[in-house]
């Protein structure tokens, strides 16, 4: 029935009963609306007062009375441990309606009519709505922790459908439960008990938040505490936070601003409110650890899980600028921002100080052999593994914060392949690095053997650009340029070690003086033989290159003179026996053999030759 086609009379009666009931009389109505009125002075009806619309909103006010009493929570034991919202959504539904009716009725009466004497029973009426619906919304905040949590509002707001019945009915389930809680707040916000609500939900959705973040794994780090870590017992705190981390913003933090943002949609004021206290002290606490990280001390070898955390954090920014985007929780954003900034600062002052350390490497010991050094093989590990990370090194490198020496970036031409920030700095650790192993080679007495070393040392170093990300970075002419240079050492090594062997044959002789040139040739072969039995040449490639340059250098000549010697010389032997009766150690076909023997790094007692 429509309430302003009421029969009058009937509703003349039920206000009188009513307010008989109640004990309501004008004299005592208006200073009981303390919360109403602004004072207790009667006021007269204006000369423009309604009374049909009057008898209309007395009607809604009395037709109020059954239902909200019913379910007054005050009223009986029974109403104590009985809910509203599980009796289905008709009651529920014209509960609300009620209470609704109710609070126009009210505004209308205190606008056009504050002396009204039905104001008194509709205030005590409302405040039993209240009651009943603070604890509704409580109830259904308790014991819907499945229904509310993270997982199943993020599921609900995804555009992604599900064939999972299971998923589906834990959507449904959301669905009505925060369809509740809507009607129940927009209720008592609308009625003037906002604070009521928020506060319960507050309280609660805290709780939950904050008992989430626990069984993530996060906690309240201290620096302290992050410095008396050992290096496993920290990689396992950053690798489970960047794990929570995903977890906490994509499902924890986004499915909680999407139930405050339904449950409050009547007010952003206040569903700002609740999502920056029930998140921001967790939030920041999260978002702080990689701050505190970066603060520890700067080891060489954490870069690589210090540009993890980088990256973990760059991932996920784009979402918390998007769900932490009111001035309340705009310290959120800022924290997560914050550390991303102190990571990057870390990451470049590791950088840096890792070249300064190549630079200060005092190691007086040379490699054994002219081989490898430890500390060739130690940073271009370290350089090659930074070059899978070039995509994170972008975005913390900038021409104008790199830690490398100006100097050096004016070298480099705008079309030259290092001009990019990240090419530039590893290209100028490679430097660094390549201008140490040249006070590296200067520990070998021989030079020919620091000439080796460097060959040694640049091969395997343009090896480990060209067969790494590090190829794409620092470019191809890179290293076709310095793989020229190994070829120069190597050429350098083959003049300085192996001319001697060369020269020690004449370049005129005659029968007199056939032995004792084919005499020096051994004697000079032989010395160079032990002397670089020793050396190592790791690389095959190289290895086979050098021998083949050295024998090319060698075996002709002496063949030429030896089969010389065999012809023009008369000693009355077989050929077979030349080399015996002149007292040679090796023929021609002998060098060959011996020089097989080289560059592997074996001792003279384990030559089967010498």
């Amino acid at each position: 029935m429509i309430l302003s086609e009421a029969p009058k009379s009937n509703n003349n009666t039920k206000l009188m009963h009513i307010k008989e009931f109640f004990g309501f009389s004008h004299s005592s109505s208006s200073k009981s609306l303390h919360s109403f009125q602004s004072s207790d002075r009667r006021k007269l009806p204006p000369s423009t007062y309604d009374s049909s619309k009057s008898a209309a909103m007395e009607e809604a006010i009395v037709n109020s009375q059954p239902i909200i009493t019913k379910w007054d929570p005050d009223s009986s034991e029974f109403n104590r441990i009985t809910f509203l919202f599980r009796h289905g959504r008709a009651e529920s539904d014209e509960f609300i309606n009620s209470v609704n009716r109710l609070r126009r009725a009210m505004d209308f009466f205190i606008s056009e009519n504050s002396t009204s004497p039905v104001l008194v029973l509709a205030q005590q009426l409302m405040q039993a709505a209240m009651r009943r619906l603070e604890k509704e919304f409580y109830q259904i905040l308790s014991e819907n922790h499945q229904n509310l949590d993270p997982e199943s509002i993020s599921s609900r707001s995804s555009d992604r459908s599900t064939a999972d019945g299971e998923t589906s009915d834990l959507i449904t389930e959301f669905n009505r439960v925060s369809a509740d809680l809507k009607s129940i707040a927009d209720c008592m916000i609308d009625s003037g008990y906002g604070k009521e609500c928020v506060k319960i939900y507050k309280v609660i959705r805290k709780s939950i938040v904050d008992e989430t973040l626990y069984r993530l794994g996060t906690e309240k780090f201290k620096i302290s505490k992050i410095m008396r870590w050992n290096w496993d017992s920290l990689e396992h705190v950053i690798k489970n936070w960047m794990n929570s981390i995903k977890i906490a913003v994509n499902t924890l933090f986004r499915g909680e601003k999407i139930l405050c943002d339904h449950v409050f949609s009547r007010s952003e004021m206040i569903r700002e409110s609740c999502f920056s206290e029930i998140t921001k002290d967790g939030a920041i606490a999260l978002f702080r650890f990689p701050e505190l990280i970066a603060k520890g001390k700067k080891d060489s070898d954490k870069i690589f899980l210090l540009m993890e955390l980088y990256e973990a954090n760059s991932d996920v920014l784009p979402e918390i600028e998007v769900i932490f985007d009111s001035v309340s929780t705009s310290a959120v954003k800022t924290q997560a921002q914050r550390s991303m900034e102190k990571l990057a600062d870390s990451i470049r002052d590791i950088l840096s100080e890792f070249g300064s350390t190549i630079q200060k490497d005092s190691l007086k010991n040379p490699a054994p052999g002219g081989g490898i050094h430890l500390l060739t093989r130690s940073a271009m590990n370290y350089i090659s593994s930074l070059g899978d990370y070039a995509g994170t090194l972008s975005d913390i490198l900038t021409a104008e914060n790199s830690p490398i020496p100006s100097s050096y970036m004016e070298t480099i031409g705008a079309d030259d392949a290092l001009s990019s920030p990240v090419a530039a700095q590893l290209g100028w650790l490679i430097l660094v690095l390549l201008c140490k192993l040249d006070t590296k080679a200067e520990l070998y007495k021989d030079v020919s053997l620091s000439y080796l070393f460097l060959a040694n040392n640049l091969n395997f170093i343009v090896k480990t650009v060209a067969t790494t990300n590090l190829n794409t970075l620092v470019g191809t002419e890179w290293v076709t340029n310095h793989r020229s240079k190994v070829k120069v050492y190597a050429a350098k090594y083959e003049a300085t070690a192996w001319n001697r062997v060369v020269n020690s044959l004449p370049e005129s002789w005659s029968e007199e003086t056939a032995a004792e040139g084919l005499k020096r040739f051994n004697e000079a072969f032989e010395e160079a033989y032990r002397k670089q039995i020793s050396w190592r040449v790791e690389d095959g490639n190289l290895r086979d290159e050098l021998k083949t340059a050295i024998a090319k250098k060698v075996v002709p000549i002496y063949r030429e003179f030896y089969e010389g010697c065999v012809e023009k010389v008369n000693v009355g032997v077989e050929r077979n026996d030349f080399g015996k009766a002149f007292g040679v150690r090796f023929s021609p076909d002998d060098l060959g053999n011996y020089l097989s023997d080289l560059f592997h790094g074996v001792s003279l007692s384990s030559s089967q030759k010498a």
